[in-house]
């Protein structure tokens, strides 16, 4: 299974729409308190539109009790990792992968990327910004691990109006 961790989050609009990619993608999301925002259904569900019920997620008190729960490889996205989020195998479905994003103002913690710097890595981009908005990341990597996995359990063509939509 493929697991989203966001540390800390802040914006309310970032984890609804992590929450809507989550269920269109059935990833897991795990939340790391304190969260910069409630998860009452107001201030979530404008993002996660009616996707939040479809939305499987687990909120934890620190990142401590996280990893006392989930087992598996962890993979942190920083700007300070020095391998490309490409350069790493996530082919087998099997595995369960964690992909670890921190809070939109600072990160993920300089004392956690320490214990594994073989798993730090970054998205591409030139210097004009420090980094890429949270949802879009996540939205990057999770689709490079669903790549990998050719897919697997997604569909394919479009359920709602038929696959032959087009050419009718």
């Amino acid at each position: 299974m493929i697991h989203i961790v966001l540390f800390e989050p802040e914006i309310p609009q970032n984890t609804g729409n992590i929450m809507r990619t989550c269920a269109g993608t059935g990833s897991k999301l795990h939340l790391i308190e304190p969260l910069g925002f409630s998860l009452d259904e107001k201030y979530i569900k404008r993002s996660a539109v009616n996707y939040l019920e479809y939305c499987d997620y687990t909120v934890y008190k620190n990142f401590e009790e996280f990893q006392s729960q989930n087992i598996g490889t962890y993979y942190y996205l920083t700007r300070y990792g020095k391998k490309p989020h490409t350069s790493f195998d996530y082919s087998n479905p099997e595995e369960s992968i964690y992909l670890i994003f921190g809070k939109e103002s600072t990160g993920i913690p300089k004392e956690i990327l320490k214990n594994d710097l073989e798993h730090c890595m970054r998205i591409p981009m030139n210097a004009n910004i420090r980094a890429l908005n949270l949802s879009n990341s996540v939205a990057i990597m999770l689709y490079e691990v669903l790549r990998q996995q050719n897919y697997l359990g997604l569909l394919t063509t479009e359920p709602f109006k038929g696959e032959n939509y087009l050419e009718e």
